[in-house]
């Protein structure tokens, strides 16, 4: 990014941990504000101080002249980062800043400014830092990020500047300008597609977004903004043919549409070849050389990375034999998968991918094709496409009559619910232990992995024979059957992206619609055992505060949207399930503004928060170590101290609904005799889970009444 702006014209460029400081002229700042490809942010200093209490920092703001920046009649917003001794927490931090402001305007006139959190005329950003306090006015009105073609995105997209700091970082300029081409083929919303075709047309991020919030600043100065605009214009005029061959391809037709549209957005889609296709099926290089760059899925466990070998092995084997004398560029978390592929890097950069530190990896793919391939694991479809017909053997036919038997007994229930997503066999056979899911026409099928006591062959048999007689037991093809490992643990742990499909379809529960993944995380996105809890939440809602803890994809809390809840509040730590539960909101057109999603540790948040909720529901993991919280979240330890915190938020009549799936749980005596508690466990299953009544247990806890 320093070099960058020293380009655009700035001066005194100082790369530090997360920023750059430069200094600028106005022409150079609206030139920035229109060419970057890497800034998340473009702030304008305003004023600096030393302060470290909130009447410190009240006395300096309101000694500021605001009536350069903002009129009284207009809004504002503003953003926090970093602590001082006096302001341990942003929010309150920002409310002063905002009232310094109001102050200042009530002192000349009466007037006041308004917060607007959609479209501020100015937006602020404080930056507190060992007790000296920096004051920004954010040029871009928000993260430039967002060029504003990317309306279409999959389910972990890379951000713009990223993939633009990827091509720079892989020489994408320099092959470009040498005639190169590029691949992805595991191009997604084509997002790398999108940054290297704007590289190469040399064509400012700037010019693809349809409003500049800097025109609202009253210190703003139209004609250099203008002029930047002008100068950007003249070099995409002059260049109207992509000077390169850019193509990317997907095994999933959804993203691919998604692309398209994207591309079309950006005025790209005539200059790139899009195709539906798995990588193994790439066809030769069209030219001789030229870049594969991509972002592959990868996991953060290590059952994770052991499933995503082969997908990497097999990537760098198509590479090895079809693009020899072109360059690799690799995005990946886990240096174990980068090792699949069989070259040493000559170069490795560090790189944050939201909150995962990955590293990116750059290969020469020889000329010859040719590559130590010791040690690489075998793609699944390549050690099993010459295995002979399996025979049945007599304890598979035992698993499928089990299939058969509950299909029937299950069916009629299914059928008078309009249940679209239901279990149909969960290890009833000790040799069979699989869990399989119906959703719709696709099965979800999860194996848990035997004991290490277990001959590994004879497991894989079992495995074997039993998905070759699901598909004619279950009336679907065998491409509708998606079969994942997961290993026996305590807690339900909620697994990263294994893969990379983006095959979100959606399904109905009762009132609602979910948005479900069979194919890129371990879990769909749908706890199916909680399937009456919800529906109890849904009838129990009614004008209810409701506060959803640990909400994964947020289904509890659609439910209570849509059984009538004033609002609700939804907190997990993860982005991914976040904005999954975004995605959930929209499907069933609820009101976003009414339907907080937070994302914090639970346990810190719920010291924090001081809002009151009549219905609570509480899934916690069994067990927690997740990189992103400190410490570790044991259920059955920590459970009291949940609980109790929970119970401060509730209103004086309200309900907390806390589940757990640890089998052997036991509810502390101290929560049983401070609330009023009810084991609800027996009347938390549907058809579907009643063989298994070990899969959670359920409690409703009250206050105590009192006359």
């Amino acid at each position: 990014m320093a070099d960058e702006l020293m380009a655009l014209g700035c001066e005194d460029a100082r790369p530090a941990v997360g920023r750059v400081k430069a200094l600028a002229d106005h022409a150079t700042l609206y030139r920035v504000l229109i060419e970057t490809r890497l800034a998340n942010r473009w702030l304008l200093l305003l004023s600096e101080a030393r302060v470290e209490t909130a009447d410190e920092l009240s006395a300096w703001l309101t000694q500021l002249d605001w009536s350069e920046h903002l009129s009284a009649q207009g809004s504002l917003l503003v953003d926090v980062n970093g602590t001082a001794r006096g302001l341990r927490h942003t929010h309150d931090t920002a409310l002063r800043v905002k009232d310094a402001v109001v102050d200042f305007f009530r002192a000349h006139g009466g007037l006041r400014p308004r917060v607007d959190r959609e479209r501020p005329d100015i937006r602020l950003h404080l930056r507190l830092e060992k007790g000296r306090a920096s004051l920004y006015l954010d040029l871009g009105g928000g993260s430039l990020h967002q060029r504003g073609y990317r309306l279409a995105v999959g389910q972990a997209p890379l951000k713009e500047n990223l993939a633009a700091a990827l091509l720079l970082r892989a020489g994408w300029p320099v092959l470009a300008a040498q005639g190169a081409a590029l691949l992805d083929p595991f191009c997604g919303s084509g997002t790398l597609l999108a940054e290297a075709a704007l590289m190469a047309k040399q064509l400012a991020p700037g010019l693809l977004r349809t409003e500049h919030p800097v025109a609202r600043w009253l210190g703003h100065r139209p004609a250099l903004l203008q002029q930047a605009l002008d100068e950007a214009v003249a070099r995409r005029e002059a260049c109207k043919d992509l000077p390169v061959k850019i193509f990317g391809s997907d095994r999933d037709p959804q993203v691919i549409e998604q692309a398209k549209a994207n591309l079309a957005r950006a005025g790209l889609d005539s200059l790139i070849e899009l195709q539906i296709r798995p990588f193994a099926q790439l066809p030769p290089a069209p030219v001789e050389a030229g870049l594969v760059i991509t972002n592959p899925p990868y996991g953060e466990r290590l059952d994770e990375i052991e499933t995503l070998m082969p997908l990497y092995a097999s990537l760098g084997e198509t590479l090895l034999d079809k693009y020899p004398g072109w360059r690799l560029a690799l995005l990946t978390s886990e240096e174990a998968l980068a090792r699949q592929i069989p070259l040493a890097p000559y170069k490795k950069y560090p790189l944050k991918n939201a909150s995962l530190d990955c590293q990116l990896y750059l290969f020469d793919l020889p000329q010859d094709g040719q590559a130590t391939r010791q040690g690489r694991v075998l793609p699944v479809d390549e050690a099993t496409k010459s295995a002979p017909p399996l025979v049945v053997s007599e304890a598979t036919q035992m698993f499928a009559n089990r299939v058969k038997k509950n299909l029937r007994h299950l069916s009629r229930w299914v059928k008078r619910e309009g249940i679209e997503a239901w279990r149909v066999y969960d290890a009833d056979l000790p040799d069979f232990a699989l869990a399989i899911d119906c959703y719709l026409d696709q099965v979800h099928v999860q194996e848990y992995a035997p004991p290490a006591k277990v001959d590994p062959q004879k497991a894989a048999q079992r495995l074997q024979e039993a998905m070759q007689v699901l598909p004619e037991i279950l009336g679907v093809p065998p491409e509708q059957l998606h079969l994942k490992q997961r290993k026996r643990q305590t807690g339900r742990q909620q697994y990263e992206k294994l893969a990379q499909q983006q095959a979100f379809f959606a399904v109905r529960e009762g009132a609602a619609k979910v948005w479900v993944n069979l194919t890129d995380y371990l879990d769909s996105g749908l706890f199916l055992d909680h399937r009456p809890v919800r529906r109890q939440i849904y009838q129990q809602a009614q004008g209810k505060r409701f506060l959803n803890l640990f909400c994964y994809t947020g289904v509890a809390s659609i439910q209570a949207a849509l059984g009538g809840a004033v609002r609700t509040t939804s907190v997990d730590m993860s982005h991914t399930y976040l904005d999954w539960f975004k995605r959930n909101l929209t499907l069933n057109q609820l009101d976003l503004t009414r339907h907080a999603a937070v994302q914090a540790n639970c346990l810190e948040w719920l010291q924090q928060d001081r809002g009151v909720y009549d219905l609570i529901f509480m899934d916690p993991p069994s067990f927690s170590n997740s990189k992103r919280m400190q410490g570790v979240l044991d259920v059955q330890r920590d459970h009291e101290q949940l609980i109790e915190w929970a119970m401060r938020r509730l209103s004086s009549e309200g309900l907390l609904i806390f589940s757990t799936n640890l089998r052997r749980f036991k509810l502390s005596e101290q929560v049983a005799q401070r609330w009023e508690v009810k084991n609800i466990t027996a009347q938390s299953f549907d058809p579907d889970f009643e063989r298994n009544q070990r899969i959670h247990q359920c409690f409703e806890i009250r206050k105590p009444f009192h006359d």
